[in-house]
């Protein structure tokens, strides 16, 4: 997992180097243009996306995934709904015989002020307000096949700041690399046999976003 995510920024850190310059005006009519790396664009509405992304819970890699949406306004600022799901490693519990993760997701929606559009390469501050669940969950073998059981859950509430380089590839499609830091409302995950902090869920995680749209 760490090798992939290492791959990754390598190559969000080539495009980058890659990034040049394009007009930011028309010179006929003086309207609006974008500038991307392969082309310019006067396009504006709204986008969809999808993230992969790692992050440390209950000091275990974990990874996690999600998607969102939203209009753009005024090229600036994106307004829309967005989730994410997440797991971590598996770790043997000698008490039970069992493999034990956390597993679970969130959703809401999303406020996202971006700076200076028109560059190839700039930043954007998406911030998620939602709300979401998770569960310790057990893999049991046996001689036929491997199922998850959950044994216990709880909802939170969770608020999501992060930031954005985002590389303009093409009129239609944005790569970025981000960090985020997601704070929840207080965990209460009681089982006898694997203790849950109430703060298990904060914490950091970094990854990669696939957006396409009419930026």
């Amino acid at each position: 997992m760490k090798r992939l995510i290492v791959f990754l920024f390598t190559m969000a850190g080539t495009l980058a180097i890659y990034a040049q310059d394009g007009n930011e005006f028309s010179s006929q009519d003086d309207t609006y243009q974008m500038r991307t790396i392969l082309g310019d664009s006067r396009s504006t509405g709204g986008y969809g996306g999808i993230s992969f992304q790692y992050a440390q819970i209950d000091n275990r890699d974990a990874f996690v995934f999600g998607a969102r949406g939203g209009v753009v306004l005024g090229h600036m600022v994106a307004l829309g709904i967005g989730g994410k799901g997440f797991f971590n490693d598996g770790q043997y519990n000698s008490i039970t015989g069992t493999d034990v993760s956390l597993a679970g997701g969130y959703g809401g929606f999303f406020f996202e002020p971006i700076l200076f559009p028109d560059f190839p390469v700039h930043v954007s501050f998406p911030v998620l307000f939602g709300a979401g669940g998770v569960g310790i969950m057990t893999l049991h073998d046996d001689d036929w096949s491997d199922t998850f059981q959950s044994e216990a859950s709880d909802a939170f509430m969770v608020i999501e700041p992060g930031v954005e380089v985002e590389l303009n590839i093409t009129p239609f499609f944005r790569f970025c690399i981000g960090g985020y830091y997601r704070y929840t409302s207080a965990i209460e995950v009681r089982d006898p046999d694997y203790e849950v902090s109430s703060d298990i869920l904060r914490g950091f995680s970094g990854g990669v976003t696939f957006k396409f749209g009419r930026f």
